[in-house]
């Protein structure tokens, strides 16, 4: 009971700083969605769990693992924004988003 009553607090303070806090169940686990983790040994650099059009849980799988992408140098973000079209973002549940 206890514990259940500090989620909730978690769960309000979040709101209250407006972020949303959501959990999701994902092959028998409980998922935060829309929170990037890394992957270590994984298919790619990071992963995040989202919910897709048909409003199922799937895991998005991004970034090359031995590639950085210099963010510091700011004529190299202008470059790589320009180059994946950042300003248009495709659905949130395809890597491009």
């Amino acid at each position: 009971m206890l514990q259940e009553l500090l989620e909730n607090i978690r769960e309000i303070e979040a709101l209250i700083e407006g972020e949303t806090l959501v959990e999701a169940e994902f092959q028998g686990r409980t998922i935060t969605l829309n929170k990037p983790f890394r992957t270590p040994g994984g298919p790619k650099k990071f992963s995040v769990y989202t919910k897709n059009d048909k409003g199922n849980v799937v895991k998005v799988n991004f970034g090359d693992p031995n590639l950085s992408i210099k963010k510091h140098i700011p004529e190299r973000r202008a470059s790589f924004r320009a180059r994946h079209k950042c300003d248009s973002p495709g659905p949130r549940w395809k890597p491009r988003y």
